[in-house]
């Protein structure tokens, strides 16, 4: 991988779990990942127009805008759901193992064989992972609701990740994340409304996002920023499964977040798991 390229994976890892952090202590986590999404779409339209990036002309890219949504929609209703119920440092790093998803769409529907090695890295990535759930006098798999949904996520999130880095080889990010993100809000906000009395008929939290809209637009920047960053790593040329396993990185970053400012505990521990699950995607995508 390019350096310049490393240099901005690096750079959106980094400030992916802060963002995550912060909806997460938001007192409302169905709301402010809403307000995430709409933001980015804004910014997107305003950058993209000071840009002179022509958006009708983008929509020629429908197909994978489709694609896009539908893992949009699957990863932010499992993602919420994942915050509101546990440890950001203990679900985190499995909710960002796309490469290993990746490398399945790989093997299982374009017909791709493996090394070795490979199951090294996948050993390596189930290791970490129910490390990272264990408690001390708790079932292995004490909650698996959450590890479902984590890993629904973590397809959702590989299958946009296909579809985003195909797509801005042809149209400008500015583009593809006004779009996308426009169309992911009001299909977000009728999912998470079938659980809410309180937003009544409103398919959007209009006045939580009027009480909260500096902190929500902080949010929106800082992901949109993240997200910007590796649809331009996907434009320079990244391969699509190694840029994703670079940003691995954000994982321990989200371990250091949970314990040392949402006081998560056991810290070190998840911090040496989550190491190794890391070091197992590492694996999968460089000796695959």
């Amino acid at each position: 991988m390019e350096p310049l390229v490393a240099s901005v994976v690096l750079l959106s890892a980094v400030l992916h779990p802060l963002w995550y952090a912060l909806v997460k202590r938001d007192p409302d986590p169905d709301g402010a990942f809403m307000a995430v999404n709409g933001g980015i779409a804004v910014i997107a339209l305003i950058h993209g127009l000071v840009l002179g990036v022509d958006f009708i002309a983008a929509l020629a890219a429908w197909p994978l805008m489709l694609l896009s949504v539908a893992g949009q929609l699957a990863y932010g209703y499992a993602v919420v759901s994942v915050l509101k119920r546990a440890d950001l440092s203990a679900y985190y790093p499995i909710i960002r193992s796309a490469p290993l998803a990746l490398v399945a769409i790989g093997f299982f529907i374009f017909g791709e064989r493996y090394a070795v090695t490979l199951l090294l890295g996948i050993f390596l990535v189930l290791v970490g992972a129910f490390a990272l759930q264990y408690k001390p006098g708790a079932r292995l798999l004490s909650d698996p609701v959450a590890l479902l949904l984590s890993l629904v996520a973590l397809l959702g999130s590989a299958f946009y990740a296909i579809a985003d880095s195909r797509m801005v080889q042809t149209i400008h990010p500015t583009a593809m994340l006004a779009w996308v993100q426009a169309a992911t809000v009001p299909l977000l906000g009728l999912t998470f409304a079938r659980g809410r009395s309180d937003w009544r008929a409103r398919i959007v939290p209009l006045a939580a996002w009027k009480a909260a809209k500096l902190r929500y637009a902080l949010i929106a920047a800082l992901a949109y920023v993240s997200y910007y960053l590796i649809l331009l790593a996907y434009s320079l040329g990244g391969n699509v499964a190694a840029v994703n396993a670079v940003r691995q990185i954000a994982i321990p970053v989200s371990v250091f977040i949970g314990g040392l400012w949402l006081l998560e505990g056991a810290m070190g521990r998840r911090l040496a798991a989550s190491l190794v699950l890391a070091a197992g995607v590492v694996v999968i995508v460089v000796f695959r």
